[in-house]
């Protein structure tokens, strides 16, 4: 008699989603991942609460940044886990754009479930969906201006760019203030683009507009005791060694001696140990000495009487950048003076911010580092406002390396989208559809940043459209009016570099999705038995 029991080919603890079931679970899980960060978008968008739990219990973050809220969150859905991958990658290349990447991404796939629904097979949508693509991108390009060989108007270009990041943030309200203050601090990178030379430095107390742009290094530590305060021409040796690997630890201990005198051996043996110590350091010829470990009471003494100035414990990022912009190295032995390579500064001084006390290093070797500091009332407030200035310095240092610009507030969108709908008409059968569904998804952009500002998208956008229709393709959304104008004379602007990625990740991501069509939940490993102990 022949089973009827179906065969099993993955292990019992494995599961498979297939088909139908497997697409509709990749959609809700992205479209949901869209609709989660979809209300931060734009100048008006609101902000999250992200409560920590586990370790971090008790934490607050109040953030409107789309890369830090799905960093945040824990998701279990394998295509929410692709967006949110897709918008880390996307921070860490250029910084911005986390949101709408994001959330183009997860309305292309809500398209692409109507058109699944409309029985169009996956790989047409996708046939279309790269030809739309294709077409968005050329569009884009073809909208962009450059006006790096004019300083002055890079310059401008370069203070937009920063204006229109920086209004969809905390920072909305000083925004003049800090785009000035971002523009400068990458404008004194000369080109390079390297952000490890500015260093951003958070103080509470005061208000934002509090913050200021220091030239050089400020290290958040204090001078030590009965230290010189003050040191020019500073000759710096940044070190990270322990100052008690020849300390012997006498308390706690068991030593057996049979007078006090030999007590007092012990500790004047351990303190000449250390005395070499410092000995071969001051042979380095220097006037600071700055280690990542504790110094200790008896060295920090030898170091007060050469007149060397001693800094403790500074954090391991602090002293990365110091050594990185006084042109010194981070070295651990000290038996080669010659081959060590010192910092150097003009001067060293102690400076108060606020009620605390810091170390100020002017006139450093790498001329172009520079240090922002941030105040604030609240430690969130302060935090988000370095998302918020980190987005900018990185949205214009990649604008210093691609230095073309596009115009923003839903106008190179539009303008793409109106070229994908013109390829929808002249194309042929069922990609037509699939292209259409494109326009449709770069049209949400607009839409959501008018409809998280209270206004009609709905007029506003069939408003863009039209102008845009009739060649008007400076045309955009002014949020502070409700209205349609012209972005060209609002300085609504932004990177190209940022927006192309934009399109480009979202498509990719929205592909890869569509693409599948089982998920296989592959059974743990299973924990084989310890026989050695048998």
């Amino acid at each position: 008699m022949v089973s009827l029991n179906p065969v099993r080919i993955l292990r019992a603890e494995a599961d498979q989603e297939k088909a139908e079931i497997a697409r509709m679970s990749s959609f809700i899980g992205a479209i949901a991942v869209g609709d989660l960060v979809k209300s931060t978008l734009g100048p008006k968008g609101m902000d999250k609460i992200l409560v920590g739990l586990g370790r971090n219990e008790g934490t607050i973050e109040v953030t409107n940044d789309g890369a830090t809220i799905l960093r945040s969150i824990g998701v279990d859905n394998p295509a929410a886990k692709i967006l949110v991958d897709m918008s880390k990658i996307q921070d860490e290349e250029v910084g911005d754009g986390t949101t709408s990447v994001t959330v183009l991404a997860a309305e292309l796939l809500r398209e692409g479930e109507k058109l699944v629904d409309m029985k169009l097979h996956p790989q047409t949508i996708l046939k279309g969906w790269r030809a739309a693509a294709v077409v968005a991108l050329d569009a884009l390009e073809a909208s962009a201006s450059d006006n790096s060989g004019d300083p002055e108007k890079f310059k401008e270009d370069l203070l937009n760019i920063a204006r229109t990041t920086l209004s969809s943030k905390i920072l909305s309200q000083h925004k003049e203030h800090f785009t000035k203050l971002a523009v400068d601090a990458v404008l004194r990178l000369k080109g390079s683009g390297n952000l490890d030379a500015i260093q951003i430095l958070k103080k509470q107390g005061g208000t934002l507009k509090d913050s200021f742009l220091a030239e050089g290094f400020i290290l958040d530590k204090k001078i030590g005791v009965n230290q010189p305060h003050m040191i020019e021409n500073a000759k710096i040796l940044v070190a990270n060694t322990p100052m008690d690997t020849d300390k012997i630890k006498v308390f706690g201990s068991r030593v057996k001696v049979d007078s006090t005198s030999k007590v007092a051996e012990i500790e004047a043996a351990e303190k000449e140990k250390m005395k070499d110590k410092v000995n071969r350091i001051l042979k380095h010829d220097i006037n600071v000495f700055i280690n990542r470990q504790l110094i200790y009471n008896y060295p920090e003494q030898l170091f007060a009487d050469s007149g060397v100035m001693a800094i403790e414990h500074a954090d391991f990022d602090g002293i990365e950048r110091l050594a990185l912009v006084t042109g010194g190295e981070i070295v651990s032995t000290f038996d080669d003076p010659s081959g060590v390579k010192l910092g150097t500064c003009k001067l060293v001084h102690e400076i108060m911010i606020g009620e605390d006390k810091v170390i100020h290093f002017s006139g450093v070797a790498r001329g172009e580092a520079c240090t922002v500091v941030i105040r604030g009332a609240t430690q969130q407030i302060i935090d988000e406002a370095e998302r918020s200035l980190h987005d900018a310095l990185c949205v214009l240092t990649a604008t210093v390396k691609e230095t073309r610009t596009v115009y923003g507030g839903g106008c190179s969108e539009v303008l793409m989208s109106t070229a994908v709908s013109k390829l929808a008409s002249e194309t042929c059968g069922k990609e037509a559809v699939a292209i259409e569904a494109f326009a449709k998804a770069l049209l949400t952009l607009p839409t959501v940043i008018a409809d998280n500002a209270g206004f009609d998208s709905a007029e506003l956008v069939s408003q863009l459209k039209a102008h845009h229709s009739r060649g008007l393709k400076t045309y955009g959304l002014n949020m502070d009016q409700g209205e349609v104008g012209c972005v060209a004379e609002l300085g609504i602007t932004e990177s190209f570099a940022v927006k192309r990625r934009v399109v480009f990740a979202a498509a990719e991501a929205a592909e890869m999705i569509m693409r599948v069509d089982n998920i296989i939940r592959a059974a743990p490993r299973q924990r084989q038995p310890d026989r050695s102990r048998c």
